[in-house]
């Protein structure tokens, strides 16, 4: 039976077997060295994600919109029907915004709307400072990897946005905003018309009450006891 061959990209046939033995086992070494750090990396980071998810290291979000959602007050059956005509009815709506954002956060995912929202709200923006600084603060809090609100992107479209975030204009960021609303329109939205929040709205009932909280907060080391820091991991 024929035996494989394997060949070692570092070999140097002219160097002594002594040093060309040794960078073979420091290249495998660095190798194994790597991946392990991977490894604890992923693992480090799924174990905080964990603790992160616990009621102790979340806060409330904004209690006092969620008690007037509650109730329920402001928003007539009348008026909640009109919002499962369409998606842009219901987003152009204060109380129709607020609900499907209180629904999104039950579901983990107001990183959509809020960067949606947020890009609104750049679009406005006048002066080219403005400008500058709001694109600056929506691709660190929502596109760049690892971003604490990270959206779902597709490669080609942080790339286009990573381009221009140096010289940014108005519509910087129109083809990422117009990929998270149509996710939310297809996906999010349909549910939202199932939900109890929206079938409370027209059925005149008030809202069941929930408790909002954030899915992060910043954190430090000093708070997991049992962690030593491993900047490499993050690297």
């Amino acid at each position: 039976m024929e035996k494989p061959l394997v060949f070692f990209s570092q070999l140097n046939m002219s160097e002594p077997k002594e040093k060309t033995f040794c960078k073979v086992i420091h290249a495998m070494g660095k190798e194994a060295l790597n991946k392990e750090i991977k490894n604890r990396g992923k693992e480090k980071r799924n174990r905080l994600s964990l603790l992160l998810q616990k009621p102790e290291f979340h806060e409330d979000v904004n209690p006092g919109r969620s008690e007037n959602l509650a109730k329920g007050a402001s928003v007539s059956p009348e008026e909640a029907v009109k919002w499962g005509e369409s998606f842009d009815k219901l987003l152009s709506h204060k109380d129709g915004f607020d609900a499907f954002t209180r629904f999104l956060k039950t579901e983990f995912s107001e990183e959509n709307i809020e960067f949606w929202a947020a890009c609104e709200d750049f679009k406005k923006s006048q002066e080219p400072h403005q400008l500058f600084h709001k694109a600056q603060a929506i691709y660190e809090k929502f596109i760049q990897n690892d971003a604490p609100q990270e959206v779902n992107l597709d490669f080609h479209t942080k790339e286009i946005i990573f381009k221009s975030i140096s010289q940014p204009t108005i519509h910087s960021f129109d083809a990422a905003q117009s990929r998270v609303y149509r996710l939310m329109e297809q996906d999010s939205y349909t549910r939202f018309l199932r939900s109890d929040i929206y079938l409370d709205l027209i059925n005149g009932r008030p809202l069941r009450t929930t408790n909002l909280r954030r899915r992060s907060r910043s954190f430090t080391f000093n708070e997991f006891p049992d962690e030593k820091p491993d900047l490499a991991i993050w690297l």
